[in-house]
């Protein structure tokens, strides 16, 4: 087989880089090690009827509209403001931290005012906060810090916040008003037929010019292969050979429960309408539990169904039989990847992009622009 481009991953970096060269009437073959599309966007219903994702909830938002412009060809949105909880010491709580949060903790009603006079008593003062911790405290104190955040971090990163980058916490909003939304884009939705579908009509714009392998190593057929230029989305040390060692990666375990009607009608008092296990698409659970969350997507989808699925996440580090999902953003990784990185800008005939390629913790809009903005560059070669 002959091809222009050699695309290493069936996710959102390497599909819309194929969709764009397959535009400019390139060819080009994707190998997938799993035995699916769309990475670990891939979402599915289960055997309750129920659209989940299989890999963790992927919460679609973005501030750029060339992006929205750009999906929006291959699928029709459901606009949701995601909303989740927080459960500690035995109640849920308004999370991310809010007036409304605020109201909880002295059981009663507050302003604004009131509120951010008591965040500017309880801070830490840090001018410029150079980890996680640093990056809480000096927003909401000690007391919030150790009740939402740093039992969380703990067991999502195994590590301390204090050693990690002040990204990783510093992503969650803190607001002093009533917006209880988990994210602060503008444009929130979710792919109104599933990440699947949008995939796949990614794939039928290519035509011709695209082939698919799936459960397929690129390493085992690429000396079968003959092609203009490699796109490699998965962890740039293996691509590498772990040759200045491993890059430290985080993952998950999942565990699902499905739930008729007829279980669901004792936990109307908890969920707040009948239908749903739990009061929020996401429940935090900080402190006492192994899991981190408990995601029920059917929040967000507002699928019509009576049952309902919801998913335990149980971080895990990493090995051969589990999948890489975090890059940690910690200055021990950052001087190992550094090296990686040094060598893969002397490719010339190998193009690194996605969260893994770069190890960099991406959202999905951010990938999608990233396989845009690199074709472009790509396509001023032609």
């Amino acid at each position: 087989m002959k091809v222009d481009y050699l695309i290493v991953g069936a996710g959102f970096s390497g599909l819309v880089f194929a969709e764009r060269a397959c535009a400019h009437g390139k060819t080009c073959l994707v190998v997938e090690k799993r035995s699916h599309i769309g990475g670990n966007c891939y979402d599915y219903y289960d055997d309750s009827g129920v659209l989940i994702h299989k890999y963790g909830p992927h919460y679609f938002r973005t501030n750029s509209k060339k992006i929205i412009e750009y999906l929006s060809e291959f699928t029709e949105w459901h606009l949701v403001d995601y909303k989740i909880k927080s459960y500690v010491d035995g109640k849920y709580w308004n999370f991310p931290i809010n007036l409304n949060t605020f109201e909880q903790l002295i059981g009663r009603r507050s302003t604004s005012e009131e509120f951010q006079k008591w965040l500017d008593e309880k801070r830490v003062n840090i001018s410029d906060p150079q980890n996680s911790e640093e990056v809480i405290i000096s927003q909401v104190g000690w007391d919030l810090y150790e009740k939402f955040f740093k039992g969380y971090t703990l067991k999502q990163w195994k590590r301390h916040p204090k050693e990690l980058d002040a990204s990783v916490c510093g992503r969650i909003p803190i607001r002093t008003n009533r917006d209880d939304r988990y994210l602060k884009e503008e444009f929130q939705a979710l792919p109104k037929a599933g990440y699947t579908r949008l995939f796949d009509k990614i794939i039928k714009k290519c035509g011709v010019n695209l082939k698919i392998l799936t459960n397929s190593d690129y390493l085992e057929i690429i000396h079968t292969i003959k092609f203009g230029k490699l796109v490699y989305t998965g962890p740039i040390d293996a691509y590498y050979k772990f040759c200045y060692g491993a890059l430290p990666y985080r993952s998950l375990r999942f565990e699902n429960e499905s739930f008729s009607a007829e279980q669901l009608k004792e936990r109307v008092g908890i969920s707040g309408k009948a239908g749903f296990w739990q009061p929020a698409m996401q429940v935090n659970y900080p402190n006492e539990n192994e899991f981190t969350r408990i995601v029920e997507l059917k929040h967000a989808t507002a699928q019509s169904c009576d049952s309902t699925t919801i998913v335990r996440e149980y971080p895990e580090d990493y090995g051969e039989d589990n999948e890489p999902y975090y890059p940690i953003p910690a200055d021990d990784s950052a001087k190992i990847y550094k090296q990686y990185e040094n060598l893969s800008k002397k490719e010339v005939n190998a193009i690194f992009i996605g969260r893994l390629a770069t190890y960099k913790y991406y959202n999905m809009d951010q990938v999608v622009g990233m396989s845009l903005k690199r074709f472009e560059v790509e396509s001023k070669t032609y």
